[in-house]
């Protein structure tokens, strides 16, 4: 097992699932509900938004076993709709806020890598982090945005919906990652999530 390895897939992991919660709480914030500011969760530091299951274990779990793909969740940065002048757009708004910097995050990435190989630098670690960074970050985005609460493009689905419509879907949230699991289970995300995926990165240069 190669540490170094290790140690750049979970730098990558914190650092996405950070700006993953800072952007929630910021666009919340700017929607007009203060709930993350005042329990001190508009931050990028990740010590704040560790959860000791989905941001360390269950990662570390999956790079032990060599899975393909690590992935991870952080505690959900706090957001009450009531503060919102209308609950369900700012909710929507709020969850999309979440993969759309890690989308943005990686573009950036992307950027920075090649100009590192246009100037000619090969710094391998750097690189190598670069290259899991980007690839985490469109995994995490993709990912976040199927449309199944309580991921964020389930949240935003509710927020499209006519009030009656968003208000009978939001009610399979309970039971939303089970469906999810199910899915991956028989392989019937794999064209709408992995698909995705390679596209976006080989629009980055990456792929």
């Amino acid at each position: 097992m190669d540490i170094g390895l290790i140690l750049l897939k979970v730098l990558a992991l914190f650092m996405a699932l950070t700006f993953h919660e800072f952007a929630h709480g910021w666009v919340a914030r700017r929607l007009g509900d203060p709930t993350a500011e005042s329990q001190g969760r508009l931050t990028l530091n990740p010590k704040d938004h560790i959860d000791p299951f989905g941001t360390v274990l269950l990662p570390a779990m999956l790079i032990l076993m060599k899975s393909p793909v690590v992935f991870g969740w952080a505690k959900p940065v706090p957001i009450d709709p009531r503060n919102f002048k209308d609950p369900r757009r700012g909710m929507m708004w709020s969850a999309l806020a979440g993969p759309m910097i890690n989308l943005f995050l990686a573009g950036v990435l992307a950027v920075v890598f090649k100009a590192m190989l246009m100037a000619g630098i090969h710094m391998r670690g750097l690189l190598l982090f670069l290259i899991i960074a980007i690839q985490l970050n469109v995994f995490l985005a993709i990912f976040n945005l199927i449309p199944i609460p309580p991921l964020d493009g389930g949240r935003v689905m509710v927020g499209l919906l006519p009030p009656r419509q968003a208000m009978a879907y939001s009610r399979i949230e309970p039971y939303g990652f089970m469906i999810v699991i199910a899915l991956m289970y028989f392989n019937i995300l794999d064209r709408f999530v992995f698909y995705p995926i390679q596209v976006i990165l080989r629009f980055l240069g990456i792929g």
